[in-house]
């Protein structure tokens, strides 16, 4: 889960991204053009012959990606759309692949469903509107929880690759919305004494601790002291 407004960089590779998201529909036939009024700036129609669908386009920079869920339940985005276009590239730090692939709206929201149930019974914390991670290239599993819906990138194959050590991505592509992901988790931390008897907990073991009780992976967790 990387801050993907962060830096320059990473606003350029998330623009990129989404541009070589539309780039590969444009490949495969699809004429991609903005939803009106749909309120969303990751939300576009594509259109081929006379089959529309509204898809969401979610870019990744760490291979992960998210949708909120609100309180009645239903998913941000992701309840509306017929596919999720996730595109991603494939190592958060000496990424060297992007690729693009498109999954099925219905599949999308079971996995994400079940993905909630499994983190809520295990007692994880789910605050409203916060994103539910899944791994896009980790087998699915219910050990650890925060796999259990992963693996959408294994079980639908790329619509397209571009090694990134050879080819760059599209540049001036527009911004894909990142407003509507959720790009890391806040932990507000306040400085407190530790207990006598206890050993110094470290940033590293707090992230640790975090990550296992949130179900992400450390990349996620931003600890911020105030004191």
């Amino acid at each position: 889960m990387t801050n993907v407004s962060g830096t320059p960089k990473k606003r350029a590779t998330r623009k990129g991204l989404f541009a070589f998201a539309v780039e590969s529909l444009e490949a495969e036939g699809w004429t991609v053009t903005r939803i009106p009024r749909g309120g969303k700036a990751s939300l576009r129609q594509i259109a081929k012959g006379g089959e529309k669908h509204r898809v969401s386009i979610r870019t990744s920079q760490d291979a992960w990606i998210a949708f909120p869920r609100k309180a009645d339940g239903e998913w941000v985005t992701l309840q509306d759309v017929d596919y999720v276009v996730a595109v991603s590239v494939d190592d958060r730090h000496n990424p060297t692949l992007a690729r693009v692939h498109m999954i099925p709206g219905d599949e999308a929201r079971d996995r994400f469903n079940r993905a909630y149930a499994a983190r809520e019974k295990a007692g994880h914390t789910l605050p409203v509107g916060r994103g539910i991670w899944l791994s896009l290239y980790d087998k699915e599993a219910s050990d650890p929880v925060s796999h259990v819906g992963a693996g959408m990138g294994i079980d639908y194959p790329a619509l397209a690759t571009r090694d990134l050590r050879t080819a760059s991505l599209p540049t001036g592509g527009e911004d894909d919305g990142a407003e509507d992901e959720e790009d890391e988790v806040d932990i507000v931390v306040e400085a407190a004494p530790a207990p006598a008897a206890d050993a110094p907990l470290t940033i590293p073991e707090a992230k640790r601790r975090l990550a296992a009780t949130l179900g992400v992976p450390e990349s996620a967790i931003k600890i911020v002291i105030e004191h």
